[in-house]
């Protein structure tokens, strides 16, 4: 079908606005010892003509490093070690069908119109030329990863993926009544001729390609090499890839489902004798292109484009490397690709699939700790019913998931479905997981309340669930919505309305970092505010008119929460530019900020002009950072440090000395374009003062003393890490330290806590329920 461009980004009316700190402005609505680390260091430096941003998807790769260098790092437990191998391979996945996939069709469609240079001084042919050279390596380091690493490791733990030929007596039997009984039912092999065409290989199908011959030769093929034809077969989704093979001598033993199925290709190719043979996996474009116009409702456009997007067109081809030239070159023909995306492979093709040996083996000595958060513990004078409520009409809570049991928010939820006295809901919903008590909450409640939920459909790699949640609701009584057409509903908010005892109505509100998903929630850092505060509650109901009328009540209208894309942009610059003026003038100027990505060039801008202006700034980015710091008359006063552990860094905190008025904010944004401009997203202030103090000493401060995960960026964009001048720390685990030492507390009260150097106890594990969503990647 033809490719339908997305349509372009919504713009709104500039308007004169002052934000919350009444500034008037203008608003519109360790170092790797491989030697394959250093490969991926960007070729330009920071004194090049154009070299004041390192480019984003290089900065991305550098990231995905960050990943792989965590299955490297052997202070890691072995079979954590294979999930970031697996996490580095599912993120690769999605770069390639998103970013590359969108660059390559960039090119072809603009390839009879002038080059322009980026950023960078480059034009994107010569970007995507420097990019496809990282993609190589960075394949070969992962296979070696593997091959060198991550296999031979395992082998001599008692844990090997076994060949065919390796298999015993016993395990061979096993295997073949599992293939009888399971596997061979579900197989379609094809020969390829004029009535059997190619098959239509879905996206990231592992398949089989075969070179067959006739054993006996045809009269009308008088050629040797006419005789040959292509077989292919698709190895069916439904099926396990990793077969358990029954212990032998206390070893854990799997075999490949591909491998089983090779060695019964004779009985399915009968009458042809096979040459050569090879896995393979095709990769497509996975965007989705719609036209506001011409969709009837987006739910139904965005559920014609996930049909569409299994059929895109193929970016990439992963193959084995002993696959011989003529498979390849047929195959190539076939998906239509350049020589240069054909990845040859001598690890396991689909490294992201050894999540499922990382789940298959339960032995908790290879595996993180387990840990769980502390729960809130509400005082008994709040009980029964409603004493969420009560807790919050003291004053504001602040969780720190993980290190904060995310029950509370699920409380909160809970809690406001079965009190009778609850009248209306509001909560918007990006991402959530197939069995959510939140989301049966919102469904129970729907049955007897106000239920209105803004689900982002467009969560992507997610929007199938989302509109199956969609639907749900609507079915339940419940009214949803789907945010504002060519804005993504980012922003994490809940809005509950409650009639008390004396008829008087309260409002309450939860606003946040992260998803509403209980899963991922033990997985990512991410930060939740519960409020009773009226401006607090009051701006939350006029965001929640906003995503559903497009309310246009002027930026005013929602302070004090930061709004994308009406104030968000304009109101950061601000803070910026307000440090700086504070160094200008001799006060205290500093800036602290935790985020995913920094993108965003006038945000950039603005951080080199507050640090050549003296302010002292500390940036936390996990993944890509566009920003080049410590360099001498333009960044020489930002510090930019990476962190990667067990749980995914996915909080985002703003902190500003403000001339001694400190002020901290936390939301859903980070500091890119799309965040500030293409979504809305909420970033809330921190009021509370022993909240803040929470924030700053005892949450900021471990990241910035942590020098045990995090990698400190060079000014080149490449990392190393960070130097040992103190005694070792770790952030996450100093976090989880002071979490099971505040096993029981009030909500209200939150304390702060220095950094300390603390010892982590082994404790005993159960299997950790390990989900991969696409925030993993940061695309």
């Amino acid at each position: 079908m033809p490719v339908r461009k997305q349509s372009a980004p919504r713009t709104s009316t500039r308007t004169s606005t002052r934000t919350s700190t009444g500034v008037s402005t203008r608003t519109s609505s360790r170092a790797s010892s491989s030697p394959r680390a250093s490969a991926l260091h960007p070729q330009s430096t920071a004194t090049d003509a154009n070299g004041r941003f390192i480019d984003r998807d290089e900065s991305w790769m550098q990231f995905n490093r960050r990943v792989l260098e965590e299955a490297d790092d052997p202070s890691n437990p072995l079979l954590e070690r294979v999930k970031f191998l697996a996490i580095s391979a599912s993120n690769l996945d999605e770069f390639v069908e998103i970013r590359v996939a969108g660059i390559l069709q960039r090119l072809e469609e603009n390839q009879s119109l002038p080059q322009h240079l980026d950023p960078g001084g480059l034009t994107r042919a010569q970007r995507m030329d420097r990019l496809r050279n990282l993609l190589h390596q960075f394949t070969s380091d992962q296979n070696a990863c593997w091959n060198l690493g991550l296999g031979p490791e395992l082998q001599r733990a008692g844990i090997s993926i076994l060949g065919w030929k390796q298999l015993h007596k016993t395990e061979r039997d096993f295997a073949v009544k599992f293939f009888q009984e399971q596997v061979d039912p579900l197989l379609t092999p094809v020969t390829l001729d004029p009535s059997h065409p190619f098959p239509r290989v879905l996206n990231k199908a592992l398949c089989l390609a075969l070179l067959l011959r006739f054993k006996r030769r045809r009269r009308s093929n008088s050629s040797n090499n006419a005789s040959k034809v292509l077989g292919v077969i698709t190895i069916p989704r439904s099926l396990p890839w990793l077969i358990t093979l029954p212990e032998r001598s206390g070893r854990r033993n799997f075999l490949l489902l591909e491998e089983l199925i090779e060695a019964h290709l004779p009985s399915m190719f009968r009458g042809y004798a096979i040459l050569h043979r090879a896995v393979f996996r095709v990769t497509r474009n996975s965007n989705l292109y719609m036209q506001e116009e011409e969709a009837r409702s987006i739910l139904e456009s965005v559920a014609e484009e996930l049909h569409n997007r299994r059929k895109g067109d193929a970016v990439r081809i992963e193959i084995g490397a002993s696959a011989s030239e003529e498979i390849v070159e047929r195959l190539r023909t076939n998906f239509e690709l350049e020589p240069w995306q054909v990845f040859r492979t001598s690890a396991p093709i689909n490294l992201s699939r050894l999540m499922a040996l990382y789940s298959a083996v339960k032995l908790p000595e290879m595996k993180f700790p387990e840990f769980h958060g502390r729960r809130l513990h509400l005082e008994q004078s709040a009980q029964p019913a409603g004493s969420i409520f009560a807790e919050l009409d003291k004053g504001d809570i602040l969780l720190h998931h993980p290190y904060d049991s995310y029950s509370t928010v699920e409380n909160f939820i809970a809690s406001a479905a079965s009190d009778p006295n609850v009248i209306s809901i509001k909560q918007t919903l990006y991402r959530t997981s197939a069995d959510s008590p939140i989301f049966s909450a919102l469904k129970a409640a729907a049955q007897s309340k106000d239920v209105t939920v803004v689900v982002e459909l467009m969560a992507r790699f997610d929007e199938a669930s989302n509109i199956r949640w969609a639907r749900e609701l609507e079915d339940a009584g419940g009214q949803v919505f789907h945010g504002i057409f060519g804005l993504k509903t980012h922003c994490k908010l809940a809005l509950i309305v409650r009639r008390d005892s004396e008829g008087a109505v309260h409002s309450y509100a939860h606003l946040g970092t992260g998803n509403y998903n209980p899963v991922t929630a033990r997985f990512y850092t991410d930060i939740s505010l519960l409020t009773a505060r009226p401006q607090f509650t009051e701006a939350a109901l006029r965001v929640f008119r906003y995503l559903t009328a497009e309310w246009d009540a002027g930026p005013e209208a929602y302070r004090p929460l930061l709004l994308a894309p009406v104030t968000l942009n304009r109101d950061f610059l601000t803070l910026i530019a307000r440090e700086t003026q504070h160094a200008r003038n001799g006060q205290p100027a500093r800036i602290i900020a935790k985020i995913n990505g920094l993108l965003d060039i006038p945000i950039i801008e603005a951080l080199y002009t507050a640090s050549q202006a003296g302010v002292e700034i500390d940036l936390i980015v996990r993944g890509m950072c566009a920003l080049r710091p410590s360099v001498p008359g333009l960044s020489e006063r930002i510090r930019v440090r990476s962190i990667l552990g067990r749980f995914l860094e996915h909080s985002r905190i703003f902190w500003f000395a403000n001339a001694g008025q400190e002020e901290v904010f936390c939301g859903s944004a980070d500091w890119m374009a799309r965040n500030l401009h293409e979504r809305c997203e909420v970033v809330f202030p921190i009021l509370d003062p022993a909240i803040q103090l929470r924030l700053r000493e005892e949450i900021l401060a471990a990241y910035l003393a942590d020098n045990l995960k995090a990698r400190i960026m060079r000014p080149d964009g490449s990392y190393h890490r960070a130097p040992r001048t103190a005694p070792a720390l770790c952030a996450q685990d100093l976090l989880m330290q002071i979490s099971r030492s505040q096993q029981e507390r009030p909500g209200h009260t939150q304390p702060a806590a220095q950094p300390v150097l603390v010892e982590i106890a082994p404790e005993p594990t159960a299997e950790e329920e390990i989900i991969l969503t696409k925030e993993q990647s940061g695309l």
